[in-house]
């Protein structure tokens, strides 16, 4: 009996181990790992406070906190042809002054950094003859899309990207989680079609 006991127990917790292996190999978002079909993790991110806003361009648009910033908007991607979640994007709410953005985008970049270490590629400056002097004209710059501020983190399990975006209707920090391993699938389907 107390063998059968052991072997039980023993049994159970290699099963546990597995799962827990299985489920850290992908990228989280939240504590989600990145995975699975577009209607299950959406299912995972509503369980976690997040509203549905809809479905554009096959990506599912969510709203709701992160990071302590409150009405952020998150797309959550799938792979073309193949239910399998393999990119999550968070935009920030719009911002008006350069120096709002810049404030999130250096906060959200030290988190990012105390969190994963340095960014494996960063770039912070602007796409102009001369650095622009004031907060007008840098904010200028990234409604003209002339603002290349990013830091990429890369990870054994994926990589984050964060960046400035704006156009001339709006002005953001986008941060966007690529898990390795759908990832990879999406470069063999591509590869595959050629």
């Amino acid at each position: 009996m107390k063998k059968i006991f052991v072997i039980l127990i023993f049994a159970l917790t290699t099963t546990i181990a597995l799962a827990q292996t299985n489920s850290s190999d992908h990228l989280s978002f939240k504590g989600v790992p990145i995975d699975g079909t577009l209607n299950e993790y959406v299912a995972k991110l509503k369980q976690s406070g997040f509203t549905m806003l809809g479905t554009e361009n096959e990506v599912v648009m969510l709203n709701g906190d992160f990071a302590s910033y409150k009405g952020c908007i998150i797309g959550v991607s799938t792979i073309k042809g193949k239910d399998l979640v393999s990119k999550i994007t968070v935009i920030f709410p719009a911002l008006e002054s350069w120096s709002l953005l810049a404030s999130n985008y250096f906060n959200l970049k030290a988190m990012l950094t105390e969190k994963y270490g340095e960014p494996a590629e960063s770039n912070e400056k602007f796409d102009t003859y001369a650095e622009p002097k004031d907060d007008g004209m840098k904010f200028m710059y990234v409604q003209l899309d002339k603002c290349k501020y990013y830091s990429i983190f890369k990870i054994e399990k994926g990589n984050i990207e964060l960046q400035i975006k704006g156009n001339h209707s709006s002005s953001f920090v986008i941060l966007s989680y690529f898990d390795k391993i759908n990832s990879d699938i999406v470069k063999q389907k591509a590869i595959d079609d050629l």
